[in-house]
């Protein structure tokens, strides 16, 4: 029927036009989809399947924080298929119901949907689960791979690029071992650390008292020089009095950070009060599963250097967010990582994407990659390449597609809990 106002010949010749518009929107849109296919990138995208792999290892001696030593290894992984053929994979902890939140309720949410359509997908992931950031942390590890994988571009690349391409790491060690005196563990294993490139690394304390916890940091002192950067995590083992007690002692040795050492819950009560008796940095908040849980802590100050974790803290983004938010505070973000070699990539890909702290030629205090130095075979046997410092204590941030890291599922099955 003839629009009103125009002549049947004009609506005819309007019809044509629209006709030969539509026909040449179309070609453009084969030849766009042609190129994309060719470049690689798969013309639709579909989320058509979600496995989850918890996975477990026993390892040779019991290790572990001043709280608990254990000789398992655990993890959780998941593997994000679509109808192209592309696979996304993320990681995460296995606790408190995190397994069945994913198989029994975020399922529900991805298949069926255009994991490209990241934002709006992540919303809806948000809603059924009440919270549980290492649900939405292993999904949102599995999505940033996938997606980088349909665009052939790497994690950082999806946020444009990163500020750096190496980052310095700091070996994770010095663990409890059960029946070993750390005493005469730490000094030659701080040692051995500094010889193998690393240029920063962690001991665990909390266990023994403060005479003989600080007895130990002067020998690991002693052992790496003055160079060295030290950090040290109580795990929560301490009292507010303890905690000021220890972290003096721990200023006096040039130590780094300290890292948690009043107990985690209730919501980290308490140490927006150390933090104001310490000259020593504060660090902590790697239970954080939110950036609204985050929020509270950056405005009051809890910490001086805040660890969100990207597998417990609902992923990739939101970690990201934290890390920005924090600097606004003038907080010193340094997500933690604890896990396989699905977490250290993303990790690797979030310190690449932290600004520096001032905003001309100066870099100011760099992110650090933590990196568990002891038995993991989810760290080493699941992937192609499994990742390593270099000489100069750098670890290089992966450049292939999505988290750059390529897994071997057969290894992973072989893992598998009974």
């Amino acid at each position: 029927m003839p629009q009103k106002g125009l002549s049947r010949r004009d609506w005819l010749r309007n019809g044509a036009v629209g006709a030969v518009g539509a026909a040449t929107a179309w070609s453009a849109h084969q030849k766009a989809a042609e190129a994309d296919e060719a470049r690689g990138k798969p013309s639709s995208l579909t989320i058509t399947k979600v496995e989850t792999f918890p996975v477990e290892h026993k390892m040779k001696y019991a290790i572990g924080p001043s709280v608990s030593q254990s000789n398992v290894r655990a993890s959780l992984l998941v593997k994000i298929s679509t109808d192209s053929g592309l696979v996304g994979w993320g990681e995460t902890a296995d606790v408190g119901g995190t397994h069945g939140i994913i198989e029994n309720h975020l399922k529900r949410v991805l298949l069926g949907r255009n994991p490209l359509k990241y934002r709006e997908l992540v919303r809806d992931l948000w809603g059924p689960n009440f919270g549980d950031g290492r649900a939405i942390g292993a999904v949102d590890i599995a999505l940033h791979d996938l997606r980088g994988k349909a665009l052939g571009l790497s994690v950082s690349e999806l946020y444009g690029g990163g500020h750096r391409t190496k980052v310095m790491g700091y070996a994770a060690a010095m663990n409890y071992v059960v029946g070993n005196d750390p005493a005469e563990q730490n000094p030659p294993e701080a040692a051995a650390l500094k010889a193998r490139g690393f240029k920063a690394m962690k001991i665990r304390t909390g266990r023994d008292g403060l005479k003989k916890d600080i007895a130990v940091m002067e020998k690991i002192r002693a052992a790496v020089g003055p160079d060295v950067r030290l950090l040290t995590d109580a795990n929560g083992a301490m009292t507010l009095p303890a905690a000021v007690k220890f972290g003096k002692e721990l200023e006096r040795l040039d130590f780094y950070m300290f890292e948690e050492p009043l107990p985690q819950y209730p919501n980290y009560a308490g140490y927006d009060v150390l933090a104001q008796e310490l000259d020593i940095a504060l660090a902590g908040g790697e239970v954080l599963d939110s950036r609204a849980s985050a929020k509270e802590h950056i405005v009051k100050r809890s910490f001086d250097i805040i660890q969100a974790d990207a597998s417990l803290c609902g992923g990739i983004s939101e970690v990201l967010f934290i890390c920005e938010m924090a600097r606004l505070f003038s907080i010193q973000p340094l997500p933690h990582c604890w896990a396989g070699a699905l977490v250290i990539a993303a990790t690797l890909h979030l310190n690449s994407l932290i600004p520096p702290h001032y905003t001309g030629f100066k870099e100011g205090d760099e992110p650090m990659q933590e990196f568990d130095v002891y038995e993991n075979p989810f760290r080493d046997e699941i992937v192609t390449k499994k990742p390593d410092i270099d000489k100069d204590g750098y670890f290089q941030v992966p450049t292939g597609p999505g988290l750059g890291v390529e897994i071997i599922e057969d290894v992973v099955k072989k893992y598998v809990k009974k």
